[in-house]
């Protein structure tokens, strides 16, 4: 990784615990344009924070730590996030309020929480007690320090409204009169090529590799049945609709096997034999850019339910993974 020598941005506060006004735009206008490339990307930070900001040899700006961060892939069926995430001190109402929210609003929230604690020198919100700390953000509940101009006053309301649909939005940001101060320009955006052949499989983050882990599933305590639930995953640098098509065209040849999109998906499909006695999901997640994760899940009778899957569709599998030695049960 890049070295950033300058360290937290939280070092570069001054002595006397705060940032002038001109210092802080200057990295707050870099901060923004971080924030806008991601957004435009389909990247949202969720955990933007002074601790999670660098600076390089040339005091320039550094945006770290994607670790809690989403792609739309993870964006549900109502157009929200709805994971419970972030820096109690940085969170934004809506993400307690526990009913879903956009990860461009959550991540402008957390601009606003850095700008204030970088020209004040303290928190906007801060409580020992967490109960408390919550219902200071969920109440907007601030004060501002008397060395603060109006203009900056004006543009931390916007950035901290507890109501995201009337919050400032990153052009308004750009276009505020204490931002664009000394002639802020935007830099040119460079947007992904995208090939008009590819499947955008949901992104894997590190819970979801953590949750891949047998040691976290629980469901066998808490369920009993005749079925046999299962789970088994493949690496594979084949393209996702590639993978797809394999199975679909292998299932057409099979008596009494249905193939149906799964809903559940980004990408993927559910299988299901017509006598009942399996239901297989194949789901496809992009682990990086040249490699995909095929994850299956099984559910088959305990007696006779495993047929198909040994001797048709896991073969095929193990046929598109990278080595016939990295499938995971």
């Amino acid at each position: 990784m890049e070295y950033a020598a300058g360290g937290e941005l939280l070092r570069r506060v001054s002595a006397d615990g705060r940032m002038t006004e001109n210092f802080a735009r200057r990295y707050f206008q870099q901060l923004i344009s971080a924030v806008a490339y991601c957004h435009s990307h389909g990247v949202f930070h969720r955990d933007l924070k002074l601790e999670n900001l660098l600076v390089d040899e040339n005091m320039d700006l550094k945006v770290t730590d994607f670790g809690l961060s989403a792609g739309r892939s993870q964006v549900g069926s109502d157009g929200l996030l709805h994971t419970v995430c972030g820096t109690p001190a940085y969170v934004a109402p809506e993400i307690l309020a526990k009913k879903g929210y956009r990860g461009v609003n959550v991540d402008i929230w957390s601009c606003g929480v850095i700008l204030f604690t970088l020209v004040a020198g303290y928190l906007p919100f801060n409580d020992y007690n967490i109960t408390l700390l919550y219902r200071k953000i969920y109440r907007g509940q601030f004060r501002y320090p008397k060395w603060v101009s109006s203009e900056f006053k004006h543009l931390v309301s916007r950035l901290l409204d507890r109501d995201p649909e009337t919050r400032i939005t990153i052009d308004e940001i750009m276009n505020d009169p204490w931002f664009c101060r000394g002639g802020y320009k935007y830099p040119t955006r460079v947007m992904p090529e995208l090939d008009e052949d590819h499947v955008m499989a949901k992104d894997l983050n590190a819970f979801d590799l953590i949750s891949f882990s047998s040691g976290f599933d629980i469901s066998g305590l808490l369920t009993h049945s005749e079925y046999l639930n299962c789970v088994e995953r493949f690496v594979s640098k084949e393209k996702p609709e590639k993978i797809l098509e394999r199975v679909k065209a292998m299932v057409d040849k099979v008596e009494r096997v249905v193939v149906r999109k799964d809903e559940k998906a980004c990408e993927g499909v559910k299988l299901e034999g017509l006598d009942g006695n399996f239901i297989i999901a194949v789901r496809i997640y992009r682990l990086m850019n040249e490699l995909v994760v095929i994850e299956v899940k099984r559910k088959e009778k305990k007696v006779g339910g495993g047929h198909f899957w040994r001797t048709q569709l896991r073969p095929l599998l193990l046929e598109l993974a990278l080595l016939h030695g990295n499938a995971s049960k």
